[in-house]
């Protein structure tokens, strides 16, 4: 156990925010740290919008739904795949990279680096204090956001992070047990097995939900999974990011 580790099982989300602005200095050691993440072949495919004009920060609440902490933070930053400059190599280099940017491989590896960065970046701001809560509602409304931000094709925004001086701490959720997430040499896909394990996670998940919300809240985690598994969200996604010019072949 040291600093680092104790940091990274420390993570909770935070979505109360103190009313102060996070430093210069603070966004750019938490972009250096993001930039710091490892990336697939070099290739840097991603890129980082922070968001400081409230105007814009307040729209951006009501794109993603409603949540108030996308408005009230230290700093917003959205995360964005990012394969545009990777275009404008190919008119300098004079080489044909359209087929490998609109490639299957080239878009995961952009959202692999996005997802790297991103990490590196919310443990940064963890370690200095700070608290972070990841927002996917981003992508409720691509059109708008895009609209918002002005990305040009062949750049998708995939989330945000908002990043603060927590106003208050919440407890954190119990994850998976180690053994029903780590598998060695091989899967073991036993689902007697795994409906086991998942039934005693059940039990702790519930009680969690118990204990924080006094009695009000009873729910199991696959519960949870099941409800929102079966409703059908961001379907447009497929089409959206096809007429971004990614993940065509």
């Amino acid at each position: 156990m040291n600093q680092v580790i104790e940091t990274i099982l420390n993570h909770r989300s935070i979505r109360s925010f103190e009313d102060k602005l996070l430093s210069k200095e603070q966004i750019e050691t938490i972009v250096k740290s993001a930039q710091a993440a490892s990336t697939s072949s070099y290739i840097q495919a991603y890129s980082i919008i922070g968001i400081t004009d409230q105007e814009m920060k307040k729209k951006l609440a009501e794109v993603v739904g409603n949540q108030p902490y996308v408005e009230k933070n230290g700093h917003f930053f959205v995360f964005c795949a990012d394969l545009y400059r990777h275009a404008v190599i190919g008119k300098m280099e004079e080489k044909d990279v359209e087929p490998s940017i609109e490639s299957t491989e080239k878009f995961m590896v952009a959202l692999i680096d996005a997802a790297l960065a991103a990490q590196n970046a919310a443990l940064a701001a963890e370690s200095m204090g700070l608290g972070i809560c990841y927002i996917g509602g981003i992508r409720n409304n691509l059109e708008e956001v895009v609209k918002l931000l002005k990305t040009p094709d062949r750049v998708i925004p995939l989330f945000g992070l908002a990043v603060g001086y927590p106003a208050k701490i919440t407890g954190q959720k119990p994850r998976l047990p180690l053994e029903h997430i780590y598998h060695e040499n091989t899967y073991e896909a036993n689902e007697e097995k795994y409906t086991k394990e998942l039934e005693e996670y059940n039990e702790v998940i519930k009680k969690y939900y118990l204990e924080r919300t006094a009695g009000k809240r009873s729910e199991t985690w696959t519960e949870q999974m099941g409800k929102m598994l079966e409703r059908k969200s961001r379907m447009y996604m497929k089409e959206f990011v096809a007429d971004k010019k990614l993940n065509l072949r």
